[in-house]
């Protein structure tokens, strides 16, 4: 029995969010809708700038990305939740659960970035305006987005390697609604220094550095705001770059904080709020926040609409 102890589990149990039957109905219902909001507003827009030759742009190319990552982001976590919400059942296999935690972690990582690049083009296109064409030339996009997906999940294979190399003897009920390093470093009867420290280390890399070159970006582009003259215009920009910090301070902020706080602060609860927020509320926001205000999209929306309306009404009287 005691040998049995030392080996890890075939599989853990995901204890999800609450035990209450009522507050799962309801967890359910609302990690649904937003499931449902996040598919389909991303995707929506993916077809959008697929249709219209004037939104082949780098800037709706990073955002058809961020759409890519935000659909496959949510369905890597949010399946889980609503099957092991309404299901007996809440075991998850070993394999299983390693492989939600490198897409995961990858998909997590590459948004980070993916928001800096953002916000770096969006410097470029507004503070240097008359060199925006040759620095974000196709090729630098096109590398710029293959760096970032090629190193995140080069770094989420590190990780999920390190992770499920440790002994998971201490139990197999995960107090989380998917496998995440933190959580999981607390069934280990193994010190978790090293997975721990590599965790910081990456954290702080991917996630501070892409935050700093956000925040410089972005106070490069205020201080460009500022000095149009027309009040009009200084108003729609600064609501614009209100959204886009507000969704980029949850992010960055809810990231850094479940993987850079000490292991003395960490607590199932507070894993569990924080992880919320940017596995399942950030991808919700994106679209809204990127695409769906934005005009160009709009404009390329209701031209379909109207498009497909006119050739309706031409096919009613073959009918």
């Amino acid at each position: 029995m005691e040998e049995v102890n030392r080996t890890s589990p075939e599989k853990f149990i995901l204890l999800g969010l609450s035990n209450v039957r009522s507050l799962q109905a309801l967890c359910f219902f609302l990690f649904l809708v937003m499931y449902i909001i996040t598919f389909s507003g991303n995707l929506l827009l993916i077809i959008v700038v697929g249709m219209n030759p004037k939104l082949q742009t780098p800037m709706y190319f990073f955002l058809c990305n961020l759409s890519i990552i935000d659909i496959s982001f949510s369905s890597t976590i949010v399946p889980t939740i609503l099957i092991n919400t309404l299901a007996r059942d809440k075991s998850i296999s070993f394999f299983g659960c390693a492989l939600q935690m490198f897409f995961h972690l990858a998909l997590g990582a590459t948004e980070c970035i993916l928001l800096a690049v953002m916000a770096y083009d969006r410097f470029a296109a507004i503070c240097k305006p008359l060199h925006y064409n040759t620095i974000m030339s196709k090729k630098m996009c096109i590398g710029l987005a293959i760096g970032s997906w090629s190193m995140c999940f080069l770094n989420s294979g590190l990780h999920v390697s390190l992770t499920f190399q440790l002994p998971f003897c201490k139990s197999h009920h995960v107090n989380h609604f998917f496998c995440e390093m933190p959580p999981l470093f607390r069934l280990s009867c193994r010190d978790t220094l090293r997975n721990e420290v590599t965790m910081y280390i990456s954290a702080g890399i991917i996630g501070f550095c892409a935050c700093c070159l956000t925040v410089i970006s972005y106070i490069h582009i205020i201080s460009t705001i500022l000095k149009i003259k027309s009040s009009q215009g200084r108003h729609k920009a600064f609501s614009t770059c209100a959204s886009h910090l507000t969704v980029v301070a949850l992010y960055y902020g809810t990231v850094m904080c479940m993987y850079l706080r000490p292991r003395s602060t960490y607590t199932p609860e507070i894993d569990k709020s924080v992880s919320i927020l940017y596995t399942v509320v950030t991808p919700t926001l994106n679209p809204i926040i990127y695409s769906i205000r934005n005009k160009e999209v709009k404009d390329t929306l209701k031209t379909t609409k109207a498009r497909n309306k006119i050739l309706t009404n031409k096919m009613l009287p073959l009918g």
